[in-house]
Parts: C-alpha cells; structure tokens; sequence
C-alpha cells in the first residue's frame, strides 16, 4: 500500500461560520482572517495505492459550477486534481474507487464534470465506483432547508445514473472495521447524516482522514464546532469520544480543511486533548 495527499484547491470561508459560538478573538489566533472575516481553507484529498485498487477519499470542490458561485469562495492558489494526481503519476481513469466521507459540494464537487459539449454532466472517474451510504444518500437527495445549499443535484445524480454508485453497509454500531474498501470507518451524525471518518492502518501507523469532523488544527478544543453542523450538541459527544480515542491511540489526523497543517498529533492536557505537533505528509510517511 501507499499513500498520496492530493490537493484539490484551496479556498475560503466565513470564520465565524467555521467556530460558531466561539469568539472570533480565540479562534484567530489558530486561522487569522482576512479583512472580509475569510480564513483560509484546503481542500485536500487522500489517495490510496492498494494493488490493484486505486481509492480516492474525496475530491474537492471540481471546476464545474459558475463563476458566481465561485465567487463566494474566494479560490486561491494552483493546485486542481488532475495536476496533483498528474503529479503522482495517475490518471482519472486510473482511479477504481471514489470514497465520499459526505456528499456536500466541497468533498464531492470533483467527482462529476461537464461532458464533452458541456450539455450535461458525467463522472469525472469513468472507471471507478463511488461510494456513499444509503442513509447519507437519502439525506443529501431530499435535504432539510439548512443543507440545501451543500447538497447540489448534479455532484449527486450523474452517480446514480451513471450505475457507478454502490453503498457502504453502516453495522449495528458506529464503528465499521474492514470496510469493502479495505479500511475502518467511523459514522458520525453531528455534522449532516452518517459522515463516514476513514481509519487507515499504514506504515505501523493509524492515519485518521478527519474531514469535518475535525477541519482544521484549530478546531482541537471541544467547543470549536462549525456553525454548519446540523447537531452541534451531538458533534460535541461525538468529538470528545473521538479526541480521546485519537489521543490514546496515538492516531495521526489528515486534515482535510486544514490549508497550512497537512497532519496533526494530540496530547492530553487537563483541558482535554490538544495539539501536540503539526507534520507535513512526507515527515511522517516516506
């Protein structure tokens, strides 16, 4: 097995949207802001080499929507997909499997493109499967108001009507262990319905893919949760029995949203977790 972080395009959000009720004089010491209240934001993939398989876990915001739409993101920098799997020496079609830990437009919005007369939409992985779970699927088709926004119908159903869209079997518990991708999963429903957390066994290492769950090395202490979760108070309990977890196990956390940390590690403290150290991929893995 290897393993490959792929930067799909940076971008910017509100950072009061990004720390909810926590006070913009603590949370900018971690993500500083510009002067339109905008903290920087990765969006950054994970690709994993495994025999013959070739997994990505998710892809980004794509290039399909707008330039109004766009507008609202402030993108900045240069990298796209296509570059930095061109970096590693893939393909889109080179990709088997397309993981999905959510289907919101900044984790999903890669995975279908405009066809070749731009008259409709297609897969951007011709060859691969991609992956969600029946309960989040139900839950992005027909979203509640507040998530309407993030659930776009053409990331979601060029998968469908493509046939390339399987569905992840959720076990009795919220722990998944050697999922049909060859990793552990965790669900969580704090953030929207059945977020799926990759857990991967690598180099004698656990490597935790947190997406938004954890965003950001800034979002460490308990209370830094999102404004966009939809069960803040459920995040809270779900984030703590994870934090500890993390901690415990020593796990390395790829963050996901994090636009200047690639990896971080935790430390107890007496406040809880806390960050330990910031790494980039290669300091780790090489």
């Amino acid at each position: 097995m290897k393993l490959y972080p792929i930067e799909t395009g940076n971008f910017k959000l509100d950072g009061g949207a990004m720390f909810g009720v926590v006070p913009k004089t603590l949370w900018s010491r971690t993500n500083p802001a510009d002067s339109n209240n905008m903290i920087d934001m990765a969006a950054r993939s994970l690709l994993i080499e495994d025999g013959d398989r070739l997994i990505l876990i998710d892809t980004g915001l794509g290039n399909k929507q707008s330039e109004k739409f766009f507008s609202y993101y402030f993108r900045w920098g240069n990298h796209t997909l296509e570059s930095s799997l061109r970096k590693h020496n893939f393909h889109p079609d080179d990709i088997t499997d397309v993981f999905m830990t959510h289907l919101h437009f900044d984790h999903c919005g890669g995975s279908v493109q405009w066809n070749s007369n731009r008259t409709g939409y297609e897969p951007a992985f011709k060859n691969a499967v991609y992956w969600t779970n029946k309960a989040h699927w139900d839950w992005a088709i027909q979203p509640n108001i507040r998530e309407k926004p993030s659930f776009l119908k053409e990331n979601l159903l060029p998968m469908q009507e493509s046939g390339q869209l399987k569905f992840i079997e959720r076990p009795a518990s919220s722990f998944l262990r050697q999922s049909a991708l060859g990793f552990d999963i965790l669900f969580v429903d704090g953030h929207t319905e059945k977020q799926m957390i990759p857990h991967i066994s690598y180099q004698n290492k656990t490597l935790v893919f947190t997406a938004d769950l954890l965003p950001t090395a800034g979002h460490i202490p308990l209370p830094y949760i999102m404004g966009y979760d939809t069960r803040p108070l459920l995040t809270l309990n779900e984030k703590a029995a994870f934090l500890e977890k993390a901690t415990e196990a020593e796990y390395y956390l790829f963050l996901e949203h994090d636009a200047h940390n690639e990896i971080c590690t935790l430390q107890p403290t007496e406040k809880g977790a806390r960050l330990k150290n910031t790494h980039t991929f290669d300091e780790i893995f090489n």
